[in-house]
């Protein structure tokens, strides 16, 4: 990686595309991600509005009825949409939807579930 490339523009440059006779598939990097999961929003469900300082993240969006914030910016994503959270940029996922809604998530940079820094919640959970 360069110096003047971005943990997070340098994964991006690594996701490959790979078209077969059937259609395609993307292969993401995996070699420094913390951990990848799918999250269920249940339908009027909302993540708490928050921002890691040991990790950035990669979304992709399963299904319809999702609306994401990122920084100042929010709005109803796409199936199939590809996000990308920079290091310490607030974020939230919110299912608008009337089922439940999924998106994969992976981690850029090694981290942990602690890593979670609250500005916002619904639940009453501690703000860091």
């Amino acid at each position: 990686m360069s110096e003047n490339k971005s943990p997070e523009t340098a994964y991006r440059a690594g996701i490959v595309e790979d078209i077969r006779p059937w259609g395609k598939f993307r292969r993401f990097p995996h070699e420094d991600a913390g951990s990848v999961k799918i999250i269920t929003v249940e339908p009027g469900g909302r993540l708490s509005l928050q921002y890691h300082d040991g990790r950035a993240e990669f979304w992709v969006v399963l299904d319809p009825g999702l609306e994401v914030t990122v920084g100042d910016r929010v709005w109803q994503a796409a199936p199939n949409e590809e996000i990308l959270i920079p290091r310490r940029a607030p974020h939230r996922l919110r299912n608008v939807g009337q089922a439940p809604a999924r998106v994969m998530e992976i981690w850029i940079g090694r981290s942990a579930e602690s890593d979670i820094v609250r500005i916002e919640d619904d639940y009453g959970r501690d703000k860091k």
